[in-house]
């Protein structure tokens, strides 16, 4: 019995943060933190647990959020609108130790609130908005990044 009680007091924790990492929000309190004022620089990349492009690239936005103060990263998780179970994110998550903020959009129909976000988006993942926030100015990619890609970006909206 003590053993089954360690071994839950050291799974717990790490599932609660894992949790607690990626919030579910609607699309209104997405378009509110897109559009947050703030003096930095906002990532915000949409992906899904299942798109291999987008777990490929996803080191690249660890990496500039880690080492850029000036820069938000934002990874947002379109996993709802086929599986309704958070849980696949939240373990993902885990797994990766993803550092970014995490949301899921619980939001089903992706006709109805894709140009809501950008007006020029397909609906293709991986696709990433990089916005200055002292500006406003802001570039939408709609296609996997590769190492640099990121800093050329940001470089366009400076």
């Amino acid at each position: 019995m003590r053993k089954l009680l360690l071994i839950l007091g050291l799974v717990l924790p790490i599932g609660l943060y894992a949790q607690q990492q990626a919030e579910i929000v609607k699309l209104k309190q997405l378009q509110d933190h897109i559009n947050r004022e703030t003096d930095n620089i906002k990532i915000i990349n949409f992906w899904a647990t299942w798109c291999a492009p987008c777990i490929k690239e996803m080191p690249l936005f660890e990496k500039i959020g880690a080492e850029r103060k000036d820069v938000e990263v934002t990874l947002v998780s379109l996993d709802l609108d086929l599986n309704p179970k958070p849980e696949t994110v939240y373990r993902f998550v885990d797994r990766k130790k993803l550092q970014s903020k995490v949301i899921i959009l619980d939001e089903k129909d992706p006709n109805v609130w894709i140009n809501q976000i950008e007006k020029g988006w397909s609906g293709a993942i991986p696709a990433t908005i990089i916005i200055n926030g002292k500006t406003g100015q802001r570039k939408f990619v709609e296609k996997e990044l590769h190492e640099g890609d990121l800093e050329k970006l940001i470089a366009e909206i400076l």
